[in-house]
């Protein structure tokens, strides 16, 4: 079962499970190009670098499935896309408070809630990033 096949605002903890997965993966991958990019010194620097990026990455994903859900279910507004913004927003607080600079917190709040926001926006009317136009 994907992220899309649960109905919003139901099954928080299989939702908030799915995106984790995936923001992991997507904190793993990250991390193994930031090392070949950026060479660590030691196998411990390799180490610490991408178990910091992977944690991080999880830890947003799942802070953005557990509030999408819980907007959806505390406002009674399961479809609405300013749920999204509402976790995207609180993952961006998140990555703030983990550099320690407000600045960092509220343009992540800012530019993850309106990517997420857009995201659900594009998915509930069938936009499309590739492929052939649609006539």
């Amino acid at each position: 079962m994907g992220y899309w096949d649960v109905p919003e605002g139901t099954d928080c903890v299989q939702r908030t499970w799915i995106i984790t997965k995936s923001a992991t993966l997507l904190g793993l991958v990250g991390s193994t190009y930031h090392m070949v990019a950026f060479h660590p010194n030691s196998a411990l620097e390799a180490l610490q670098r991408v178990t910091n990026t992977t944690v991080t990455m999880a830890t947003m994903g799942a802070i953005f499935g557990m509030t999408t859900c819980l907007s959806a279910q505390a406002r009674g507004a399961p479809d609405d896309p300013l749920n999204y913004f509402i976790g995207g927003c609180a993952s961006g607080i998140f990555l703030g408070a983990r550099t320690h600079n407000a600045m960092t917190g509220t343009t992540a709040c800012m530019g993850l809630g309106t990517l997420a926001y857009f995201t659900k926006v594009g998915k509930h009317e069938g936009w499309t990033i590739s492929g052939p136009p649609k006539l």
